[in-house]
């Protein structure tokens, strides 16, 4: 049967649906504008999104298996919530959905609590779901590159707690891993719970060092208040974003966001290779190219 896949061309749902591809699953994305989305030969398109009822029964349409990826907007949830009611009514019972670490604790950080009423209604409608719970974004990182380069401060207020930062491209291959496996299964699975991190707990003056490591010259980090972070990542996306993204800093500073026991050997067991880590994320970013 065909897998459907959600948030399809970005950071995370675009390595998705290569990793769907690459392992030769039918595979079909909803995309607003079919024209730019640049996807593997055999990958078939829908136009539409979350909130588009008439599309969504269209994309539906002969699917066994559905990615479940709701970026953080203001109607998150109200998408999240069409799509599992329009997958249940076109008979979809087998669902993998992108979560978030400690999704039921961070409950005062808004995307951390609407994904824990995501995850819940999983539950209580009776699908087959994984339900993939990443840390932080290594990927993220590339936000602030030019503040550290230009100033010689690391300005993520992380904290001493540590934070496992996983690489996209693992929770895509996870993803595409655990959709298959679903999707070729001859009944529904038990529901399942995977956090994805990344092989290291990170800490604010941990990630300075690694960067001074990187660029031979010393790099501060610029402490756990979070006000500098939200004016940042004001400059990036709309303040109640930028707020929210504050709030996780202060999860992050106060808890941490670190991997159970376990975790990473079983992520490593899944994949059959090492954990990308923030020293490899470096290595591809942390030196400009010509003309930047």
């Amino acid at each position: 049967m065909t897998i459907l896949v959600t948030g399809a061309t970005g950071r995370v749902g675009r390595h998705v649906v290569e990793e769907l591809a690459r392992r030769g699953a039918a595979t079909r994305i909803l995309t607003r504008d079919p024209s730019k989305a640049r996807v593997p030969a055999g990958v078939e398109t829908a136009e539409g999104d979350l909130l588009d009822i008439d599309a969504l029964r269209r994309a539906f349409a002969g699917i066994r298996t559905l990615f479940l990826l709701n970026a953080v907007t203001g109607d998150e949830f109200t998408q999240a919530l069409v799509a599992l009611n329009l997958a249940r009514e076109a008979g979809v019972e087998r669902v993998v959905y992108l979560s978030v670490i400690h999704a039921d604790r961070f409950v005062n950080v808004p995307h951390f609590a609407v994904k824990s009423g995501a995850e819940r209604m999983l539950a209580a409608m009776g699908f087959g779901a994984t339900i993939l719970r990443p840390a932080y974004f290594i990927d993220n990182e590339a936000m602030i590159r030019d503040v550290v380069l230009d100033h010689g401060v690391y300005p993520m207020p992380i904290g001493s707690k540590g934070v496992a930062m996983v690489d996209a491209r693992d929770i895509a291959e996870v993803a595409a891993i655990e959709l298959i496996r679903r999707d070729e299964a001859p009944g529904l699975l038990p529901s399942e719970t995977l956090n994805l991190v990344g092989p290291d707990t990170l800490t604010g003056p941990g990630i300075a060092a690694l960067w001074s490591e990187r660029l031979g010259r010393p790099v501060a980090y610029g402490g756990d208040d979070p006000s500098g972070f939200e004016t940042i990542m004001a400059g990036a996306m709309p303040k109640w974003q930028a707020y929210e993204m504050r709030l996780m800093a202060e999860r992050w500073v106060s808890d941490g966001m670190v991997a159970a026991a376990g975790d990473v050997e079983r992520l490593v067991g899944i994949l059959g290779r090492p954990l990308r880590s923030y020293r490899d994320f470096l290595a591809g970013i942390a030196e400009r190219g010509p003309g930047e």
